[in-house]
C-alpha cells in the first residue's frame, strides 16, 4: 500500500473540484467538519447525475440503475479511494481543493473556553462590583444576546477584561473620560465611541436601570452619572431664583437672572471656572422643565431657589447641589428611574424627598393637584427600584404598575416654591 503524499498536482485538483467528485467531496467536507474529522458514516447524494452514479457504482462495485432518486457512499470507501486514485487521504484531498477541513467540534469548545475566560477577566478586574447584581446582569446580557461570541470570534475577548478595569474605577469625582481611559487600560482614546466605551455604558446602564444609551446626550449623561466628564461645556444645569453669595461673574450673572425671573443656564465649566453655592435654606429640585417653567409664570423673581435635574441629573447638577448652603428638597418623576434618582440624591447630598411620599403617589394618581396640561399615567417600565425614605411606595408602584409625572402634582408644587 502506497503511502499518501502531501502534494497534489494542479491537474489532480482540478479533477477533484470539478464533477462528478466535486458534489461528493463538498458533502464529506460537512459531515467530516461535524464530527471532528471522523471517516464514521456516510455522504447520500439526492437526484445524482450519471456521473456521479457511475463514480459511486466505482467506488462501491454496488450497481445503481440508472434514474436512481439516491447514491449513499461511506466516508471511509472515500477515503480508501483518495488514497488509491490520489495517493492522499481524504482529508488532505478536502484540504488541496477548498483549505483545511475545520474541526467544529473543537472550535465550538474553544470559543465555549474564550468566552469564559473573557467574562472572567470582566470579574476578575471589576473589584467590588464584581458583587453586584447589574454587574451579572450585564454579564449575563452580553452572553444571551451575542455581544461576548462576537467578541471572541474578531479576536477582541479582552475587550471585557478592559470594561471591568474601567468599571473598578467607577464612581469617580469629575474625572474627565481620557484620563479614566489612561488609567484603565494606558490609552487615552480607548473610551473615545469605542466598541470598550460601548461596553460600560452598557453596564453603567444596568446600574441604573435605564436602557442602554443611544445619543450621544444619552452617552454624555451616562458618564457623567459615574463621575466621568466628558465634555464640560455640554454638561449643562437648569436653575431659577438661585442667589449665590460669591462674588465672581458667574454668580452675579445668577443674581441678575433671579432677580429678574429668569431661567438661567449654567455649564459645568462656569462651575469649574467660577465656583458658586447654591445659596438659601432650602434648594428644590424637580425633573422636568415644564415644573421650572410653570414656576417662572407663577412666581417669578419670587421663586424659591429652584434646580432641574432634566431626568437624569448632569455632572453640572451635582457639582452645583454638592456646594448647596441649605436643605436639597429632591423630587422626580414615580417611576423606577425616579426611585432611583431620589435615593441616589439622599446618598449623594444628603437630601430630603421632596412630595415623593406614598401619600403624594395616591394622590397624583387621583389627580390631586393637577393642572390640565394632558399629563396622564402611563405603564411602569424597566427593572424596579426601592423607596428608602418610605419602603410602602414602591411597593404601590409595583402593585398598580402605574408612572406618574411629576406635573400631574403641579399645582402642589408650585405652592411650595413661592416666598411669599
Amino acid at each position: 500500500m502506497n503511502e499518501p503524499r502531501t502534494v497534489i498536482s494542479e491537474a489532480d485538483v482540478s479533477v477533484l473540484g470539478s464533477p462528478p467528485w466535486s458534489r461528493f467531496l463538498a458533502l464529506s467536507r460537512r459531515r467530516m467538519e461535524r464530527s471532528g474529522g471522523s471517516l464514521d458514516g456516510t455522504v447520500r447524494l439526492t437526484a445524482p447525475t450519471d456521473d456521479e452514479r457511475r463514480l459511486a457504482i466505482g467506488l462501491t462495485g454496488t450497481h445503481r440503475s440508472p434514474g436512481v432518486s439516491a447514491v449513499t457512499v461511506h466516508l471511509a470507501v472515500l477515503n480508501r479511494a483518495m488514497i488509491d486514485r490520489f495517493d492522499l487521504t481524504l482529508a488532505e484531498a478536502l484540504e488541496a481543493v477548498h483549505g483545511p477541513v475545520r474541526d467544529r467540534p473543537a472550535e465550538k469548545v474553544a470559543e465555549q473556553a474564550a468566552r469564559e475566560s473573557a467574562l472572567a477577566a470582566a470579574t476578575l478586574r471589576s473589584g467590588a462590583h464584581s458583587a453586584e447584581p447589574w454587574f451579572g446582569q450585564w454579564g449575563e446580557q452580553l452572553s444571551a444576546d451575542g455581544t461576548v461570541t462576537k467578541l471572541v470570534r474578531r479576536g477582541d475577548a479582552d475587550l471585557l477584561g478592559q470594561a471591568g478595569a474601567v468599571l473598578a474605577q467607577l464612581p469617580a469625582r469629575d474625572m474627565s473620560l481620557p484620563v479614566l481611559a489612561e488609567r484603565a487600560t494606558g490609552n487615552t482614546k480607548a473610551l473615545s465611541q469605542t466598541a470598550l466605551a460601548t461596553l460600560v455604558l452598557r453596564a453603567l446602564a444596568l446600574r441604573d436601570g435605564l436602557p442602554p444609551p443611544v445619543t450621544s446626550a444619552d452617552r454624555r449623561l451616562q458618564w457623567e452619572s459615574a463621575g466621568v466628564i466628558v465634555d464640560d461645556l455640554a454638561s449643562q444645569v437648569l436653575v431659577l431664583g438661585v442667589r449665590p453669595a460669591e462674588s465672581n461673574l458667574l454668580a452675579g450673572w445668577l443674581r441678575q437672572a433671579a432677580d429678574a425671573g429668569l431661567p438661567f443656564r449654567v455649564t459645568l465649566q462656569q462651575l469649574s471656572e467660577n465656583p458658586v453655592s447654591a445659596a438659601g435654606s432650602e434648594i428644590f429640585v424637580c425633573e422636568n422643565p415644564a415644573v421650572l417653567r410653570a414656576a417662572v409664570a407663577r412666581w417669578g423673581s419670587d421663586c424659591r431657589p429652584l434646580v432641574c435635574s432634566e431626568g437624569q441629573p448632569s455632572a453640572a447638577c451635582g457639582r452645583l447641589l454638592s456646594q448647596a448652603g441649605g436643605t436639597v428638597r429632591w423630587r422626580g418623576d414615580f417611576d423606577w428611574t425616579g426611585l432611583r434618582t431620589t435615593a441616589a440624591a439622599i446618598s449623594r447630598y444628603g437630601a430630603v424627598p421632596w412630595r415623593m411620599s406614598l401619600a403624594d403617589y395616591l394622590a397624583a394618581l387621583r389627580g390631586v393637584g393637577r393642572v390640565d396640561l394632558g399629563i396622564e399615567t402611563e405603564p411602569l417600565k424597566g427593572p424596579p427600584a426601592l423607596s428608602p425614605w418610605d419602603p410602602p411606595l414602591a411597593a404601590e408602584m409595583a402593585l398598580r404598575g402605574r408612572a406618574v409625572m411629576e406635573e400631574r402634582l403641579l399645582a402642589v408644587l408650585l405652592g411650595d416654591l413661592g416666598t411669599g
